[in-house]
């Protein structure tokens, strides 16, 4: 969308500002626990290295979609056999422990369609960092109330989310519209995989003999917390991926008809977009959040007005021009209605016209006959006695 060259390498500074945040984490007393014995987080750091390194070849060279998709998957697999598993999978109202197999097919898929749905959206300035910011900030609160519960407040999950929101925040200075920097491939995919992991070690891990479901589930599920964060990147790259094969092209071919790109369409500004759609980010990632925090009567009340204004406010500027647009082809088509309607009556009425002259012709016909008949009957008659 942008008019002018602009540099994409944003994510290697996003990279390292994250590298940089978790070795200084590590030195500090109140978390150095978390690393004590515990190789998952420089795992974790190793697989966002490794994830970022594969934007950047993609940035710089455009690599082919299938071998990016296998690259994310292998990385994937690699986190995942490195420790980073969902252990603990919600059915029939309580948890269970799944299979290793099982916890790494679905901690790989989890973790590559996070990935792609960031990337996905990434398409006007400031709109993907500030959807994962969001979701980092709900992680991060829901994740500080899960470790209140346990000795010490320092909490592996927490820690990530809050690096992820510091590093999203410091890139949205210049990325900001007009935007100055991109984040690429590099930092759409890092921001993806970093907020899918926050996830997994959030909740993948409830322990089904210690912790009651019931506490948990009704408020959000392991397995759909990610696509909870990121319903609108998950949708859009839903769509994208049906509309791209309908038409019997790659799911990874650019198109212009993004959820962003029709929000432009249809009459917003950059900035305009970028605000709405972070609003209905908002109100999805915190929406499974109010509940703690407010009675479930208020939240059945809340959720609505918000759904209403923040729909009113998607589709004003289409309202705008269109609602002035419809009043006048409404006009238009009266108008031709009633020209319509009076060349049938001028029409009917010169049929009707023409109707009554041939009528009083054909009247005026058989008036005249009669009389010439016997005029020439009786002539007939006569001639003969003037011929004697």
């Amino acid at each position: 969308m942008h008019t002018i060259p602009t540099p994409r390498m944003g994510g290697l500074g996003m990279l390292i500002g994250f590298a940089v945040a978790t070795v200084f984490a590590s030195r500090l007393p109140f978390l150095s626990g978390l690393f004590n014995g515990n190789y998952q987080m420089w795992v974790i750091l190793a697989g966002g290295i490794m994830i970022s390194l594969l934007g950047m070849a993609d940035d710089l060279w455009d690599l082919d979609w299938m071998l990016k998709l296998a690259g994310q998957l292998l990385i994937s697999v690699f986190v995942a056999w490195g420790g980073l598993q969902i252990i603990s999978l919600p059915l029939g109202g309580s948890l269970i422990t799944a299979s290793p197999s099982l916890s790494m097919a679905i901690t790989a898929f989890l973790i590559v369609a996070s990935i792609n749905a960031v990337n996905f959206v990434d398409g006007l300035d400031g709109l993907a960092a500030g959807i994962v910011a969001i979701g980092g900030i709900a992680f991060a609160a829901y994740s500080y109330i899960i470790a209140r519960s346990s000795p010490s407040y320092a909490s592996l999950a927490t820690l990530i989310d809050v690096m992820m929101v510091g590093i999203c925040v410091g890139f949205l200075l210049h990325n900001w519209h007009p935007a100055k920097l991109f984040m690429g491939d590099s930092g759409s995919m890092l921001l993806g995989y970093l907020i899918t992991c926050a996830s997994i070690v959030m909740t993948g891990r409830l322990d089904p003999a210690s912790i009651h479901a019931s506490i948990y589930l009704p408020v959000f599920m392991p397995i759909l917390l990610p696509i909870l964060v990121l319903f609108l990147p998950v949708l859009d790259m839903c769509l994208a991926i049906v509309r791209r094969l309908a038409k019997g092209q790659s799911p990874m071919h650019p198109d212009r008809m993004h959820l962003h790109h029709r929000m432009l369409k249809i009459g917003h500004s950059v900035r305009g977009a970028v605000l709405i759609l972070w609003g209905w980010a908002a109100l999805i990632a915190f929406g499974s959040l109010t509940i703690l925090f407010f009675k479930a009567q208020h939240v059945a009340v809340g959720m609505p007005i918000a759904v209403v204004v923040l729909t009113i406010a998607t589709m004003y500027p289409y309202l705008r021009h269109r609602i002035p647009e419809i009043q006048a082809e409404n006009l238009t088509l009266e108008s031709a209605r009633k020209n319509a309607q009076h060349a049938t009556v001028k029409s009917q009425s010169a049929v009707g016209e023409s109707r009554d002259s041939i009528g009083s012709q054909a009247a005026d016909s058989m008036t005249d006959s009669p009389a010439d008949s016997r005029d020439s009957q009786a002539g007939e008659v006569q001639d003969p006695a003037a011929d004697k």
